[in-house]
């Protein structure tokens, strides 16, 4: 079986094939944001393996979608426990967390993948916004630098630095940001907000 699956299992294991039917069939669910029903098709799956790595990245994902963030949290930390180096499975965690405003349980999780991948894009990114909620402004704003060095037209890292810029009275910095913004994606709901009340 492949590394999701090595674990001993703890109920009577379902075959190769009833795994990858369940798998397909939460994928189907998923695509059609049927969220409750893609969690529901692998629990067989869980059941026989509850340490799996693979079904519990999925769960913890799916469970986020859902809302059900404290599920989706302990999915995700059921994963790391089985690969305590994934960088997804960290990945992964920051979600629920930030949604649930854990911000300094976001902001470790992040530094943990930046101490294996210091450039990580999605770590970095929910990094500055779990220290700008924080009000650690000046350390949010230092990250996200040196993160548009390496994507200078990223809007999401726009938009957070901008956010920043905001939140330290800088309303020039933060009115020619959004304006960046607006450039790339027209549409952008934060910047057109911010950019009707500057």
């Amino acid at each position: 079986l492949p590394f999701a699956f090595c674990l001993a299992a703890h109920a009577a294991a379902p075959t190769d094939a009833e795994i990858r039917e369940a798998y397909h069939k939460s994928y189907r669910y998923e695509k059609a944001q049927n969220y409750t029903d893609a969690i529901k098709a692998l629990s067989p799956v869980v059941t026989a393996y509850p340490a799996g790595y693979t079904v519990n990245l999925r769960l913890g994902w799916l469970n986020y979608l859902t809302g059900g963030y404290a599920t989706a949290r302990k999915h995700y930390e059921a994963a790391i426990k089985t690969a305590p180096d994934s960088i997804e499975a960290k990945l992964g965690h920051t979600l629920p967390l930030l949604a649930q405003e854990k911000w300094e349980e976001a902001e470790a999780v992040a530094k943990q993948v930046l101490r294996v991948d210091p450039s990580n894009y999605l770590a970095n990114l929910r990094l500055a916004y779990a220290l700008r909620l924080q009000k650690k402004f000046d350390a949010a704003e230092q990250l996200l630098g040196a993160m548009l060095v390496l994507y200078p037209t990223d809007v999401s890292l726009l938009t957070e630095f901008a956010l920043i810029k905001l939140a330290k009275d800088n309303k020039a910095d933060a009115k020619r940001l959004f304006n960046d913004v607006i450039v790339l994606d027209p549409e952008n709901v934060t910047a057109k907000a911010q950019l009707s009340k500057l």
